[in-house]
C-alpha cells in the first residue's frame, strides 16, 4: 500500500512538473525567413512566346459561321485577359 501511495505522488509531481514547464519553459522556435516558388494556375495552357519574326497585325476572322467564338467573361473583362495585367 506503501508503494502505491509513492508511485501516486510521482505521478503528480511529475504531471505538475510537465504543466510548469509547458507555461513557463522556453518552447519557443526561432524565427526563420523561409521563401518557396508558387506556379499558379497549374491547369491553364500556357501560350505561345511571341517572336519578333512574327507579324503582330491581326488577321481575318474566318468566314465560317459555325465557328465557336470565345464566351465574354463574367465580370465584364475581356476574354483571354488576365486579372493582373
Amino acid at each position: 500500500m506503501r508503494l502505491l501511495k509513492v508511485v501516486v505522488v510521482l505521478v503528480i509531481l511529475i504531471l505538475a512538473g510537465l504543466t510548469g514547464y509547458a507555461y513557463f519553459g522556453d518552447m519557443s522556435s526561432d524565427p526563420r525567413e523561409m521563401r518557396m516558388p508558387v506556379e499558379l494556375n497549374l491547369g491553364a495552357e500556357r501560350p505561345a512566346p511571341i517572336s519578333a519574326s512574327v507579324q503582330t497585325a491581326p488577321t481575318a476572322a474566318p468566314e465560317d459561321s459555325d465557328a465557336v467564338q470565345p464566351a465574354p467573361a463574367a465580370d465584364g473583362a475581356e476574354a483571354g485577359q488576365n486579372d493582373l495585367d
